[in-house]
């Protein structure tokens, strides 16, 4: 075993902050130079001899059932190696979250007798060169059956609604419930008690993260039998470990080699090409590449799911709110991914960061025949903020009040518990909105200035 050389501890040294220096100071990130030169490499970089590329045949419909899939033509192409379906896969039907207890299984890797939205992977197609892939995927032929297709949250649940998914509903099931539940005090006695109701409704279509970078992947085969995977992938372990379940290999056969990353924000932890690009090296004994075009990126990659977001508040006229309703329709596209995730995390975060004594919340993981949503910087809470925010400044224009003291008067301290019962600490809303009105040079009354975190005023 070699010598371990010694860490210089100096570096982490500061009197003013014990043993860090890096909070409250400028630090060069550790791939800024590799960026800006030019040097750092990406998957894309990697040119294995024998390379072969994956292209895939996509439904051209909403929802409908598939018929028949002909690939001959796909076949004839020269230089296409291979035609993978269904068929091929050893473990078709998966959900990424699985590895974390969330099922059921809700989407196959490659169709077999229906497509849910419009882009969904039939079959894909390997072959020698970009080029040919491309023409012997769009020489499959597949016929349809259409069927009705949902395309709004609030339409899927409506009695009469078209059933689009196998497990029998339109809605993720959470414990036995079709929406995740927060139940904290007696939401109606507070609406009885409040000197107004005040309600609004927020709404957000599909945000797509428009990577520099499309996903993509490069799997090399290894003389011991391993699998190389060339990926810019964000969640690695995720990678191997659905993979390899999809595969039917122990993990130990799969190696992944990411942390290159030319654009991410969340858009790339969901399991998609990894599978493909393993499964056409397997079956052809060569290096296999799949990487989405910019069509493809655009109309195909998961997106911030679309939410509807009804809130319904009791207001005293002093501006305490004494309860709060909130109805939010997270739309999932077609298969679960990260949604199921998101929407618990979307219950957990209302009624925002404000002590509210009465809270109700319904939140719905809700399918649609849409493009799969799933993660995308702080999901699940994100529109939920922007649509409290809005409503928070709806009841201060109601009230006729300023909408920071509004704020300041029902924001959450420390101690204080949230509707999903956690004791709320470390909070500083307090602090952060009276630091916002100096910069701002917004006037805050005495009483406002002398409030904290710490502490709640009495009355």
């Amino acid at each position: 075993m070699g010598r371990l050389t010694p860490i210089d501890t100096t570096y982490f040294k500061d009197e003013r902050a014990g043993d860090f220096t890096v909070i409250g100071s400028a630090v060069q990130r550790s791939d800024a130079r590799g960026h800006v030169t030019g040097r750092t490499l990406f998957f894309e970089d990697l040119t294995p001899p024998g390379l072969t590329h994956v292209k895939i045949h996509r439904s051209t419909r909403h929802h409908a059932r598939i018929d028949r899939v002909d690939v001959s033509g796909a076949l004839e192409v020269p230089g296409v190696l291979r035609v993978i379906t269904h068929e091929d896969v050893p473990n078709n039907w998966y959900v990424v979250l699985r590895l974390i207890g969330v099922g059921p299984d809700d989407e196959p890797v490659l169709a077999e007798d229906r497509v849910l939205y419009r882009g969904e992977p039939i079959v894909a197609v390997v072959a020698e060169t970009e080029e040919a892939a491309r023409e012997g995927a769009a020489r499959v032929v597949v016929d349809y059956t259409d069927l009705p297709a949902v395309l709004d949250v609030e339409a899927a649940l409506a009695d009469g609604a078209p059933i689009i998914k196998q497990a029998g509903t339109n809605h993720f099931v959470y414990e036995g419930h079709p929406c995740r539940r927060i139940r904290f005090g007696d939401v109606e006695r507070g609406f009885a008690e409040a000197d107004r109701i005040i309600e609004g409704r927020y709404s957000s279509s599909p945000i797509e993260h428009a990577p520099v970078e499309p996903t993509g992947c490069i799997v090399v085969p290894q003389g011991d039998g391993r699998l190389r995977i060339h990926s810019n992938t964000q969640a690695a372990f995720f990678t191997l470990d659905n993979t390899a379940l999809i595969l039917g290999v122990p993990p130990t056969s799969l190696r992944v080699v990411g942390g290159t990353v030319g654009g991410g924000f969340g858009g790339k932890v969901d399991v998609i090409v990894e599978p493909l690009a393993c499964l056409a090296a397997m079956l052809t004994g060569r290096p296999a590449k799949y990487v989405y075009s910019r069509a493809e990126e655009m109309q195909v990659s998961s997106t911030r799911a679309a939410e509807h977001i009804h809130i319904k508040d009791g207001v005293m006229d002093d501006g305490r709110i004494v309860a709060r309703q909130v109805t939010l329709y997270v739309d999932a596209g077609a298969y679960s991914r990260h949604s199921p995730y998101g929407t618990t995390k979307a219950a957990a975060h209302m009624p925002g960061p404000y002590t509210i004594p009465n809270v109700h919340v319904d939140c719905y993981c809700v399918y649609t025949n849409r493009t799969p949503s799933s993660a995308m910087r702080g999901f699940g809470v994100t529109i939920g903020d922007f649509a409290l925010e809005s409503h928070m400044d709806h009841v201060a224009r109601e009230l006729g009040m300023d909408p920071l003291r509004l704020r300041l008067k029902n924001a959450y301290r420390d101690g204080d518990m949230k509707a999903h019962r956690k004791i709320a600490s470390g909070t500083a809303l307090v602090e952060v909105i009276q630091s916002a009105a100096d910069l701002v040079g917004h006037d805050l009354p005495p009483e406002y200035r002398a409030m904290s975190s710490a502490e709640r005023p009495e009355g």
